[in-house]
């Protein structure tokens, strides 16, 4: 396979054709690079064999790479970073858990906890954070659904603190307000180690559907206990009892991304003056 390339990192202006160089791509493992891709989480690969960053779309960066005979995508984790999957199991006398959350995914859902309204919920958080997520749950829902509620939302907390691991690079902090219709509610959070829920929803019914909505609360509640982190919530408008929670996950979802996303200026630090974000 022969592919056309630029000697060297240039710009040419769009009046000027690139002068083309015969090449060939071995599939062979060759040596890595010594540029740096911290601040370049994923990348496409041109016609000249440069990696186009889908960040900075304008800066092109040398790579040597294997090319797929389609022209597939390659892709690659800032430098030093693995995947960032959480992946948690619970398994109770009440409920059995299944978690898999992956902070770089693409909004995929596949929930299924035996409570409809609450995988609504849950496709919010995978659709606006554009967090993968797998939930699945079975629980004493004869019963009702608190424990598999309380149990589904431990889960995914103990996920998401897995899956941030030593929280190097990231924003850390969230600010989102979310609209639906009449309702309106903002979430702030930190992803700061210490749990602590401010929560302010003004929920008229007492169920939306069959979903009894005091479990809202303690949903966020058990979240935050196992994944550590800051999270207010505060109602600013709103009447009706669904477009109040959704609006609460679309605006938590939107906030978590913000904090979980990788600052480039950062270079990999900690966000913090103390030099380290503990659970403790």
């Amino acid at each position: 396979m022969e592919l056309a390339a630029p000697p060297r990192l240039v710009y040419y202006p769009n009046s000027s054709p690139l002068p083309k160089h015969s090449v060939k791509v071995s599939q062979r493992p060759l040596a890595s690079t010594p540029t740096s891709f911290a601040e370049h989480p994923s990348f496409s690969l041109n016609s000249g064999l440069l990696l186009r960053t889908s960040r900075y779309p304008h800066r092109l960066v040398a790579c040597a790479a294997s090319v797929a005979d389609n022209g597939s995508t390659i892709t690659a984790s800032p430098s030093g970073a693995g995947a960032r999957i959480g992946e948690v199991k619970r398994v109770t006398k009440e409920t059995n858990v299944a978690v898999k959350i992956n902070l770089d995914g693409s909004g995929v859902a596949e929930n299924n906890t035996g409570i409809p309204f609450l995988d609504h919920m849950l496709d919010q958080l995978a659709s606006h954070g554009l967090f993968d997520v797998h939930v699945k749950a079975t629980g004493d829902i004869h019963i009702d659904d608190h424990h598999t509620n309380e149990d589904v939302a431990l889960a995914i907390g103990t996920a998401f603190l897995q899956a941030l691991g030593d929280r190097k690079g990231i924003n850390r902090f969230g600010d989102f307000s979310a609209p639906l219709d009449e309702a309106l509610v903002h979430v702030a959070l930190d992803l700061s180690g210490r749990p602590h829920l401010g929560y302010d929803l003004r929920i008229p019914t007492q169920r939306v559907g069959a979903y009894d909505t005091q479990l809202v609360e303690h949903f966020f509640q058990s979240l935050v206990n196992t994944s550590g982190m800051t999270l207010h919530i505060r109602q600013l408008a709103g009447r009706n009892s669904h477009h109040i929670i959704e609006a609460t996950f679309k605006a938590f979802a939107r906030a978590l991304r913000q904090a979980t996303e990788y600052d480039p200026r950062r270079h990999g630090t900690v966000p913090s003056s103390k030099g380290v974000l503990s659970r403790s």
